[in-house]
């Protein structure tokens, strides 16, 4: 027979970080258009797009992204306009903590593995999953690009592109 935890289960972003609202939002200007709003249901692991119409809000589309990849796509929505690091990108992956101290120990990690000649192997389950959350990303008209030896930034996606994937 199977034994049963009645333990209360957490979400699983709850789990990975201490967030404080359970559903955050990005206006990501120049990225959306004015008015138009991202909400990242941190406890459903949805990422929604909003806008605001008659007073009104209205959903525009909706993704479900799973915990790795809410654990790249936060570092990236939070960063936004600017690039996010490698070594950011790694410590959410990896301890789903965003601290100094887990952002320093991916960064020596990283260094590590550049000396040593592993560092794809390093980063491949990061951009793995980074992988996979573009092309979630992408129906929203955002694209995420890497930075060649930097990290990666988000980048609007013009619908004649969107069109073609």
């Amino acid at each position: 027979m199977q034994k049963v935890s009645l333990r209360k289960v957490k979400t699983p972003m709850s789990y990975i970080q201490d967030i404080d609202e359970e559903v955050m939002h990005f206006s990501l200007q120049g990225l959306l258009p004015p008015g138009h709003t991202l909400a990242l249901n941190t406890t459903l692991g949805t990422l929604s797009h909003l806008v605001c119409e008659q007073d009104r809000p209205h959903m525009l589309m909706e993704q479900q992204f799973t915990t790795s990849e809410i654990c790249v796509l936060l570092p990236l929505l939070e960063s936004y306009p600017y690039y996010c690091p490698y070594e950011v990108l790694l410590a959410s992956f990896a301890s789903g903590r965003v601290t100094e101290t887990t952002i320093a120990r991916c960064r020596e990690r990283l260094q590590e593995a550049q000396e040593a000649g592993v560092w794809d192997q390093e980063m491949r389950p990061v951009r793995n999953v980074l992988s996979r959350t573009r092309i979630k990303t992408r129906s929203f008209g955002i694209e995420i690009s890497s930075i060649l030896e930097t990290g990666y930034i988000l980048m609007y996606m013009p619908n004649r592109r969107r069109a073609e994937i």
